[in-house]
């Protein structure tokens, strides 16, 4: 049997090779690393922008959140000034017209409750509680409209109610009294 021996020679060789292939690999690596890191600071920088983006769009849509609805209104103005100017009353009346139309464009609705119709304290604030034929708790006239937004009362309607007549003796008769 013959033993092979590694000449000095093919040792350098391989050792040399061994230390370029892990030059380039490091190489490689920090130039992956390098790569990463652009990624990821272009990454960030997009995200930053689009914050910067969506902040000055939603401030700009709070800042101009009334303008349709503003510019629906200066027509109602424009009449009314014009009708306190002729004193003319169907003037007055288109006008009202006119304000009707832009709120409804602005989804803007009335809460005038109906008389009989069951008191809402969501809705509407009692003024003040009167004896009525009416059931008590329900609306016996109203003083001022509410209107609310959508679903958000902006001014509730402001109402009377109804409440139970009170007997002789000083005792409210309640609904089962009076079957």
């Amino acid at each position: 049997m013959q033993e092979e021996t590694v000449q000095p020679q093919d040792a350098g060789n391989s050792a040399k090779s061994l230390e370029q292939q892990l030059a380039e690999a490091q190489a490689a690596i920090g130039q992956m690393r390098e790569q990463q890191r652009d990624q990821m600071l272009r990454a960030l920088a997009d995200a930053e922008n689009a914050r910067k983006r969506y902040q000055a769009e939603a401030t700009n849509a709070q800042k101009y959140a009334l303008e349709r609805f503003a510019e629906e209104l200066l027509p109602v103005m424009d009449s009314l000034e014009a009708a306190l100017k002729t004193r003319d009353v169907s003037g007055i009346e288109l006008t009202l017209r006119q304000l009707a139309s832009a709120l409804d464009k602005a989804a803007v609705r009335e809460i005038a409750p109906l008389p009989g119709e069951r008191f809402d304290p969501h809705r509407h604030q009692a003024m003040a509680a009167v004896e009525a034929d009416s059931a008590p708790n329900t609306v016996v006239a109203v003083m001022q409209k509410g209107y609310q937004l959508h679903d958000r009362v902006l001014r509730p309607a402001l109402v009377t109610v109804a409440k139970a007549v009170e007997k002789s003796g000083g005792n409210p008769i309640s609904d089962t009294d009076l079957d």
